[in-house]
C-alpha cells in the first residue's frame, strides 16, 4: 500500500467524530475486487466473520479462523484506498483474556494493514476493549444480536423484545463506549432499542436490522446485491439482482461452449502473418 493511499484512508478517529453527523456508510467486503468496486462509496469496510457463511458455506461464524480473517482482511486492504478497513476478530481469538485479545489483534493489524478490529460482546468485554485501545488498537464494538453467541442466545431472533433484555443491551453499549470503542455495530434489535442505544452512547452506532436513527448502516454486500436467491433477511433491501445475472451469463457461456460458438477466432492465439521482404 502506497504512502498516499495510507494518507487518504478514513481513520477510526474521523469516524468517531461523525457521531450525530453525516451517516456512516458501511458494507462488508472479503476480496480485493469487491473492495475496489465498493471503495469510492464506502466509509468503513467490515471484513466480517460472516465470510464463513457467505463464501465458505458454513452454518455459522464459529468455524472461521484467525488465518481466514487475516487473508481476507489483507485482500480488502489491497483492493481499497479510501475506506477504513475493520477486521472481525473470530470466535475464540479474544474471549480468553485481554492479553490473548491483544496478541491476536496486533497480529491482525500487522499482517493486514487494517485500521481497526471488531469484536462482539457487552459489559463482559469492556475490560478487553479498554486493554486494546490503551495499547493503540482501535476497536469497533458489536452489541445486540451477536452471531458468535448464537448457541448461548438460542438462535437468531431479534433482541430487546422484553424490557429487561432491552435494558441489558443499552447497558452493554454504554460499557463498550465507555471502555474506548470508537464505534459499534448494533445488530438485530427492536427499532426502539436501536434508537435508544444511539442516544445513550457517545460514539457512532452502525445499524443492521436496528434503526434508521443509528449513526450509520451496514449490510452484507452479497445480500444487498442479490447474490443469494434462497433467503433474504427482512432488514435487507436488494439494490441489484447480480445472482440472476451471473446465472444468466453462465447459461449463455455453457450454451456457446456446447455449440462450439466459443472460443471464436478472436479468442485464441494464432501466429502472426510473416512480414514480406522488401525488394532490393
Amino acid at each position: 500500500m502506497s504512502a498516499s493511499a495510507r494518507k487518504n484512508r478514513i481513520t477510526a478517529p474521523q469516524l468517531k467524530a461523525r457521531k450525530g453527523g453525516e451517516p456512516i456508510v458501511s458494507l462488508t467486503a472479503y476480496s480485493a475486487p469487491m473492495a475496489s468496486f465498493l471503495d469510492p462509496y464506502t466509509d468503513v469496510f467490515i471484513v466480517g466473520d460472516s465470510v464463513g457463511m457467505v463464501l465458505y458455506g458454513l452454518d455459522s461464524t464459529l468455524g472461521v479462523s484467525l488465518e481466514m480473517m487475516i487473508g481476507h482482511g489483507a485482500a480488502v486492504v489491497r483492493g481499497s484506498e479510501r475506506a477504513c478497513v475493520t477486521v472481525d476478530m473470530p470466535f475464540g481469538s479474544y474471549q480468553e483474556s485481554p492479553e490473548q485479545a491483544f496478541r491476536n489483534a496486533a497480529r491482525v493489524m500487522k499482517e493486514t494493514g487494517c485500521g481497526a478490529v471488531k469484536l462482539e460482546g457487552g459489559a463482559e468485554m469492556a475490560e478487553t476493549v479498554a486493554f486494546l485501545t490503551e495499547r493503540g488498537i482501535p476497536v469497533m464494538g458489536h452489541v445486540g444480536l451477536m452471531p458468535q453467541s448464537v448457541n448461548r442466545l438460542g438462535g437468531y431472533r431479534a433482541r430487546g423484545r422484553e424490557k429487561a433484555e432491552a435494558a441489558a443491551i443499552i447497558a452493554d453499549a454504554r460499557a463498550i463506549s465507555d471502555a474506548g470503542a470508537f464505534s459499534m455495530v448494533v445488530e438485530g434489535v427492536m427499532e426502539t432499542v436501536g434508537r435508544d442505544v444511539t442516544h445513550a452512547v457517545q460514539v457512532p452506532t452502525i445499524g443492521i436490522g436496528a434503526s434508521a436513527q443509528c449513526d450509520g448502516q451496514v449490510l452484507v454486500t452479497e445480500d444487498m446485491t442479490g447474490m443469494f436467491s434462497d433467503f433474504t433477511p427482512s432488514f435487507v433491501r436488494r439494490y441489484a439482482e447480480l445472482g440472476a445475472e451471473i446465472e444468466k451469463a453462465a447459461a449463455a457461456y455453457a450454451a456457446d461452449v456446447r455449440a462450439r460458438r466459443f472460443p471464436r477466432p478472436e479468442n485464441v492465439f494464432r501466429p502472426k502473418p510473416a512480414r514480406g521482404k522488401k525488394g532490393g
